[in-house]
């Protein structure tokens, strides 16, 4: 892995771990104090660690209002030049909490490293990390890197933020880039569960889930790990562990994300996952031609519209309905691209009915793949529960529905005991 991001020259290291905290674990004083302790921990066992901090809690918020209220239409760049810059107060203080403790540490913000990025202001990709600068500083007898997450520098020199969670996303980029033996995520919840243990008393946590399964989950609703950090940890095979800051430490702890090779057992369905703030979209009567759905889903698509599920009815006299979910907060967006598009003549329809009282949920599993029957478990579960299903739709390893968003919860439970989830394989 040691070179994916970094085409500069490397050192003989000792082994590499990356630990991240995320904004509940910095909180305060105390909590800097409290993660501290665990990476001088690792640093004791004879890793050479790089830490990856967020801003202290409600910090990115208070910087986003204040952006705001300076000035509605702000400039892009100014933007990340303030909200990036909690991440540097977390990094500061956690090396010298580190220093107090006697470990070597030094802070490092992105622009440093350099970690450079795409010029997407406030949603910058990663594209390169190049090792020199770090590794010379560990050469030297540096043991920690504290590294500002969520931020970079663009091809013109100025600061970039990663987007919403990008610190996972800067975390397993120096896992990938410095061929870490592994990212360990420090959050307030002490693993990934079988599903939310607030709707089920029955929720279990995993000891190893696939990156796949990750994925899908985190691209459903789960909150655990942001999407972009597990496809990133999938493409160059990063071993992610995810934990609770508040826990006592243990090697056990936590779950593992790691390759589907890795697991020796699991059950079909790893877990039900859930999004409550879902749309169902139909536009009806448009017509069944070729292009039509390119014509549709283009002017959607250029309004940043996020769509998820899609069904086409079966064609009519030459007409169809097309339906289609998209995030709740997104429907205003998609009835304007749509009046657009029919104003324009690029399509035409009767009408659009918009469903805000949706919900979406999920079974995730790679055991899907060789199991048949799985839909029908499912199917028969809601039907037992009383719960209509909306839309259905499928991939290799997942199934989704849309339901009344009022059946939410009831199918979320439903669901986890249909699977037998509280049990391990």
């Amino acid at each position: 892995m040691r070179g994916v991001f970094a085409p500069f020259g490397v050192f003989d290291i000792m082994p590499r771990l990356v630990m991240k905290f995320g904004g509940t674990s910095v909180a305060n004083l105390d909590r800097i104090r409290r993660a501290a302790k665990r990476v001088g921990v690792e640093v004791a066992k004879g890793y050479e660690v790089i830490v990856i901090v967020s801003a202290m809690s409600g910090k990115t918020n208070e910087l986003v209002g204040w952006v705001n209220e300076t000035s509605p239409m702000f400039d892009a760049r100014e933007y990340d030049a303030v909200v990036s810059s909690g991440e540097n107060v977390t990094a500061g203080l956690m090396a010298l909490t580190l220093q107090e403790m006697d470990v070597p540490a030094r802070s490092w913000q992105g622009w440093q490293v350099p970690l450079k990025t795409t010029s997407a202001h406030s949603s910058a990709r990663i594209e390169e990390i190049p090792t020199d600068n770090l590794d010379a500083k560990f050469a030297e007898g540096m043991k920690v890197a504290v590294v500002a997450g969520f931020q970079g520098i663009s091809p013109e020199g100025r600061i970039t933020t990663l987007g919403r969670g990008g610190s996972d996303t800067t975390a397993v980029a120096f896992a990938a880039a410095f061929d870490a033996e592994r990212c360990d995520i420090y959050t307030d919840v002490d693993g990934v569960y079988t599903t939310d243990p607030r709707i089920s008393d029955k929720a279990r946590k995993l000891d190893r889930i696939a990156f796949e399964e990750m994925l899908e989950l985190a691209s459903l609703g789960a909150k655990v790990l942001q999407t972009r950090s597990v496809e990133l940890a999938m493409r160059y095979g990063v071993k992610l562990r995810v934990l609770s800051s508040f826990e006592e430490m243990d090697d056990n702890a936590g779950t593992l994300v790691c390759a589907e090779e890795d697991i020796v057992e699991s059950n079909v369905v790893a877990g039900v996952a859930y999004s409550r703030d879902e749309a169902k979209m139909t536009l009806i009567s448009v017509a069944d031609r070729p292009g039509i759905a390119a014509a549709i889903f283009g002017p959607l698509s250029e309004a940043g519209v996020n769509v998820d599920m899609i069904v086409q009815n079966i064609s009519e006299d030459g007409r169809t309905d097309m339906t289609f979910s998209c995030p709740t907060d997104q429907v205003t967006r998609a009835q304007k691209a749509m009046e657009d598009a029919k104003t324009s003549g690029e399509i035409n329809y009767h009408e659009l009915v918009a469903d805000t009282d949706v919900a979406k949920v999920s079974v995730v599993g790679i055991g899907m793949r060789s199991h048949a029957g799985v839909a029908a478990q499912m199917f028969n579960a809601l039907k037992n529960e009383g719960v209509n299903i909306k839309v259905i739709t499928t991939s290799e390893i997942k199934i989704s529905v849309l339901i009344d968003r009022k059946y939410m919860e009831l199918a979320v439970q439903a669901l986890h005991d249909a699977f037998g989830l509280e049990k391990a394989a």
